[in-house]
């Protein structure tokens, strides 16, 4: 079991590492989604993400289980929303270690409602929670569904190792989703005496370092928030200055804020 789990491990680190190379931030969970049940010998990953209610919210699910997610009539995707039990067993404190649903409720998992819904609709007996480390309510993160047996101790391991993959890889939706919108319809194109934009060969997780070096953060900051090493904060910081043609932190933003790479400054004057 546990040699398996390990190759499970590996390929959803190609995964995850495939992940952060995506420029279009919709397509990285779908991505992790659609790992995650090899990963945990499950068959449905639901993703819950940003503000999310009863009601409204990013919410996803694998693509295995698309079809039925589809034809989910608003009462049960209003119970599979509210996240019983985790999202109760997440709000007494703030650990955020994975559980499965039986050790969040214990025996009233069995005879609960959201037990009966997942097993009429999703085929399911069974649910482990992965919250992303550092979410508050609404606790976002995961919830992988298994049927037969309940999730192995090996798997809820595995699930612990796994949570720093996925808050990376959505730290970086957020970053992606951030500069889109910022970015939008502003980018310079042919400007005179400048490499066109579209071959400045920025990588996603270069555009997310470049986002946070508007922010002023420091390479410790922007570690804390990439989930990487300063070593490799640097790294980063080194490939976007070479592609933008500069050699330092305030020439690099004003360059990006002049090709529209980073919004400028509220109020500042264009050159």
């Amino acid at each position: 079991m546990a040699q398996g789990l390990g190759g499970a491990y590996e390929r959803m680190v190609s995964v995850a590492v495939a992940a952060l190379h995506e420029r279009e931030p919709r397509r990285l969970w779908p991505l992790l989604a659609n790992a995650l049940p090899d990963l945990l010998g499950a068959e449905t990953v639901i993703y819950k993400l940003d503000d999310w209610n009863e009601s409204a919210g990013t919410v996803g699910v694998s693509p295995a289980a698309a079809a039925r997610f589809g034809r989910l009539g608003d009462e049960a995707m209003g119970l599979l929303r509210t996240g019983y039990p985790f999202a109760r067993h997440y709000a007494t404190g703030p650990d955020r270690a994975p559980v499965t649903a039986r050790q969040a409720a214990g025996a009233a998992w069995s005879a609960s409602e959201t037990a009966r819904l997942i097993g009429d609709l999703l085929d399911a007996d069974h649910v482990l929670g992965i919250p992303l480390p550092r979410s508050a309510a609404p606790i976002t993160g995961c919830l992988v569904y298994r049927r037969g047996r309940d999730f192995s101790d090996d798997h809820v391991r595995v699930a612990e190792q796994v949570q720093p993959l996925l808050a990376a890889v959505e730290q970086q939706r957020q970053l992606l989703e951030r500069w889109q919108f910022l970015t939008a319809g502003n980018l310079v194109r042919d400007a005179p005496g400048e490499q066109p934009v579209t071959d400045l060969g920025l990588t996603p997780r270069e555009t997310a370092v470049l986002v946070l070096l508007s922010d002023a953060l420091t390479a410790t900051a922007m570690g804390r928030r990439l989930g990487i090493s300063d070593r490799t904060v640097h790294k980063h910081i080194a490939n976007v200055y070479r592609k933008l043609g500069t050699h330092d932190r305030i020439s690099t933003v004003l360059r990006a804020q002049r090709l529209g790479l980073v919004p400028a400054p509220s109020g500042a004057a264009s050159h």
